[in-house]
């Protein structure tokens, strides 16, 4: 017999100590290797605690509950076998409906037993009945009898009961941190959004032309987000000013692109850092934005891969979403927001013609960037986008060393 320490694991060497959000398994219960059992937050990211070895757990922290970096979150016995537990779940069971059914059948004052076939026992338990609510005077009660009474609890529902009442849900660590951030940035920078729209006619046509050679090279979808970064990622090494950073009273100018982008998870937004964007050719940015993105959404993401950032791209038009002004993500000095496609009609060289359009939005710190680079560098990103052979055929590159193929 062994008993096996499960200690939480560090998120990063500037967190000391984390929140259990959610246990994922009861106490007791026979976790097998490698499974999750618990969701620990800190105020940066979202951690699965992870089981080491099968066995039978003891939780030993409570959800809400914080505890430091490398203490003791639960223990596993692993000479109990799953076969064991299961054994003793089914005699609790078998036990905890017999002593129901003893509740449900119960004797008349004058100790004549009443009968209840095993179908109307199991519809009573079901819908919570009792022998009180069975029509009086039975000496046998029937499924038919149950579904009698049934029947007329619903016809006598009154359906205009309306539900007045609240529910409370702590915040999250994640969610406190992310709401003092957002009330930070409002309060300490001079934020405004400029906007242009683009045409995305000719991406849309570079996609059609390559992505099922892509998708067979790759293993992954030619997206449109990938553009968006490469062509993001060139447009700020020709306006570095948008790349920089206030620090205490210094500009902070990086020589690199570590390019976020906003991932909607369930446990909220997280922003995986792609580095050194301005140096990647277009088929590794798409790659890296699909694995980091999946390992976000799966909560297998680490600090690592979330700190810094010189630049954020965020998508609302995932959701629908047509235009909106994004909100800094500190301490970078401006965020780029992409939205919906819509094909609506525009003026061609004097004709209407109908084409995808995309409205874009640039949110940046005024007292970073003045209102001219700020558009500048927003109309040097619809260039690039409505022109794609810049991006893949950018200095000497080619267009099979852009996609990778």
């Amino acid at each position: 017999m062994m008993i096996i320490e499960v200690k939480v694991p560090s998120p990063g060497e500037s967190i000391s100590q984390v929140t259990v959000a959610n246990w994922l398994v009861g106490d007791g219960s026979f976790v097998t290797k490698d499974m999750e059992v618990a969701e620990l937050e800190s105020d940066k990211a979202t951690l699965p605690l992870i089981a080491p070895e099968s066995g039978k757990i003891k939780i030993l922290i409570d959800v809400g509950n914080n505890i430091a970096v490398g203490a003791v979150a639960c223990t596993i016995d692993d000479s109990v076998k799953e076969d064991i537990i299961q054994t003793d779940f089914i005699k609790n069971d078998e036990e905890e409906l017999k002593h129901e059914i003893e509740h449900i059948v119960t004797k008349p004052e004058n100790n004549d037993e009443i009968k209840i076939t095993p179908l109307a026992q199991k519809m009573m338990l079901e819908n919570n009945l009792n022998i009180d609510d069975i029509i009086s005077g039975l000496r046998k009660i029937t499924s038919k009898d149950v579904e009698n009474v049934i029947a007329n609890k619903s016809l006598h529902h009154d359906k205009t009961i309306i539900n007045r009442s609240e529910e409370r849900i702590a915040m999250s660590s994640l969610r406190k941190k992310l709401s003092e951030r957002l009330v930070a940035v409002k309060n300490q920078t001079a934020m405004l959004t400029t906007f242009n729209e683009v045409d995305l006619t000719e991406i849309i046509s570079i996609r059609n032309r390559y992505k099922d050679e892509f998708f067979k090279k790759h293993g992954v979808k030619l997206g449109f987000m990938s553009f968006f970064a490469k062509a993001t990622a060139l447009s700020l090494k020709q306006f570095p000013v948008v790349n920089s950073r206030i620090e205490n009273e210094e500009f902070v100018y990086p020589n690199y692109v570590d390019l976020g982008i906003a991932v909607q998870t369930d446990k909220g937004l997280m922003v995986p850092i792609i580095r050194n964007a301005d140096v990647r050719p277009l088929f590794e940015l798409e790659l890296s934005i699909f694995n980091l993105a999946d390992k976000a959404r799966k909560r297998r993401i680490t600090l690592d891969e979330m700190e810094g950032g010189t630049f954020t791209i965020t998508n609302g038009g995932v959701f629908g979403s047509l235009l909106s002004t994004p909100i800094l993500n500190p301490p970078q000095s401006a965020i780029l927001g992409m939205h919906n496609i819509i094909e609506r009609p525009v003026a061609i060289n004097g004709k209407v013609e109908i084409r995808p359009m995309m409205y874009i939005a640039l949110s940046y710190d005024h007292r970073v960037l003045d209102g001219k680079d700020s558009v500048l560098f927003l109309k040097k990103i619809k260039e690039f986008i409505e022109n794609p052979n810049l991006i893949l055929n950018n200095g000497n590159d080619s267009i099979g060393y852009q996609l990778g193929l």
